[in-house]
């Protein structure tokens, strides 16, 4: 879990400021502990001709959520590293871990109801490592670019009582990095997945 702390510094610095004018006010956080399930899309390209599939994965996950309005609240998402096979022409071929951090914006249709639905729009970095080749690619130098992407979220809150809540959600990640093996491009994996999850949180 030492992997989530920097990133909850990060989005407390990021909203210090818009919170500086809700000092006073309380119940304005809300910290979740779930797991999440990364779905690649069923179509991950082509790898040096063959076609490529990724896998799916499921970790637990964390968010930090900063309510600066009634119905508007900036969150981040962090997890423990989610781990991938990838496979060409149905072959094993090589294995990544990655971590997907995501930041965002969300609105909150009925932020004082029992069921509160919302959406959300952000941006995602996806960190690959770990790579190595496997299978068809044993023994190759394998590596997996870093990607940049929007993201998409929906969801329920469903209060608990004054302080928890039930949080399941669904996220579209934009994630896509170029692949090399042994120095040379053969080209991009296309993971564009929808994460399902399911969290308790705590509003303070």
């Amino acid at each position: 879990m030492k992997s989530l702390l920097p990133l909850f510094i990060a989005t407390a610095l990021a909203v210090g400021a818009a919170s500086t004018a809700h000092a006073t006010d309380t119940d304005s956080w809300v910290v979740r502990f779930g797991a999440h399930t990364i779905n690649p899309q069923s179509d991950n390209g082509h790898l040096a001709g063959m076609k490529a599939s990724i896998d799916s994965d499921t970790k637990p996950t964390a968010s930090l959520e900063y309510l600066f309005a009634p119905s508007w609240s900036v969150e981040i998402l962090a997890a423990l590293p989610f781990k991938h096979e990838v496979r060409l022409d149905g072959q094993k071929a090589a294995s990544t871990k990655q971590l997907p951090p995501v930041l965002g914006v969300n609105y909150h249709f009925m932020p004082e109801a029992q069921v509160s639905p919302f959406v959300g729009a952000g941006i995602n970095y996806t960190r690959f490592f770990s790579t190595k080749g496997e299978g068809l690619l044993q023994g190759a130098k394998v590596k997996i670019d870093n990607s940049w992407g929007a993201a998409a979220h929906a969801g329920v809150d469903v209060k608990l009582s004054e302080r928890w809540l039930l949080t399941a959600d669904v996220r579209w990640i934009g994630i896509k990095g170029d692949v090399h093996v042994n120095g040379a491009n053969v080209g991009t994996a296309k993971v564009n997945p929808w994460v399902y999850g399911l969290s308790f949180g705590y509003r303070f």
